[in-house]
């Protein structure tokens, strides 16, 4: 892992928070590798610009950039820090905007909420989108449930990657048997949805509610065997009892018509 300290940057009188993302992007492509980048690729199906970072060595630059800049700076300075990172168009400043912010999302509030929510028109991969959602909004919404409405007018957007959102932000309340209502309705109006990517969201939400609340979740996979996509359904029962799963994605028998 290369030396990661921001230095001079963080005594500088004239600091703000452009001038310290402006030195962490140069901090993440001097310490990128250039292979590991070209080999990103692979991973997408959308094209997306790399530095090369490992996904460990990233987490630990991450808090260290965190660190500086607590210790001299408040919340909302460091918020603006990531602001600045996640309007970028490469992958792993934006995923370090997102991990600068992630221990302390309990104590984000709803204007950093709203923030975030517009953070999604910038979303350019599944994994830029996960970490924003899965990392900050899913526990923000898991911390105030009120926070969960959301996902229903997100569900409704032309835009893939808040429609996938909906699911993701309610994965960390499921884990907890929240929001099962809130998951019910929501997979009902996005069963229909063509796109795979957010397919894949739904049956991981699906999956995570079963993993945790399977007494009431077999039941609505039951319920909707017959017209779910196969890849919600294989994914949502990929935790359930070989038995039970078996059962859910048994093929319906097609009804005799009457002679």
């Amino acid at each position: 892992m290369p030396n990661v300290p921001l230095g001079n940057a963080m005594t500088n009188l004239n600091i703000t928070p452009a001038s310290i993302a402006a030195q962490i992007r140069l901090i993440l492509q001097d310490g990128g590798s250039a292979q590991h980048a070209a080999g990103v690729q692979w991973f997408f199906k959308e094209e997306i610009k790399s530095h090369g970072w490992y996904t460990g060595d990233l987490r630990r630059a991450a808090r260290s950039f965190q660190r500086e800049i607590k210790n001299q700076h408040a919340l909302d300075f460091l918020i603006e820090v990531a602001d600045q990172l996640f309007s970028s168009d490469v992958l792993e400043e934006k995923i370090v905007a997102v991990l600068m912010l992630e221990t302390l999302a309990a104590k984000l509030d709803d204007g950093a909420f709203t923030r975030f929510d517009s953070w999604l028109e910038g979303v350019v991969s599944w994994s830029d989108h996960d970490a924003l959602v899965h990392y900050l909004i899913a526990p923000m919404v898991a911390a105030k449930p009120t926070r969960a409405k959301v996902v229903f007018r997100w569900a409704k957007s032309k835009n893939r990657w808040r429609r996938r959102a909906a699911c993701v932000a309610l994965i960390r309340g499921a884990r907890a048997k929240m929001f099962f209502p809130e998951i019910t309705k929501l997979s009902d109006s996005l069963l229909c949805d063509e796109d795979d990517i957010v397919r894949k969201g739904l049956g991981w939400l699906l999956r995570e509610t079963a993993k945790y609340d399977a007494k009431r979740t077999v039941p609505y996979l039951m319920k909707i065997r017959d017209h779910a996509p196969r890849l919600v359904l294989r994914t949502a029962c990929e935790t359930l009892p070989t038995a039970i799963k078996a059962r859910i994605l048994q093929t319906p028998r097609l009804k005799r018509i009457p002679t």
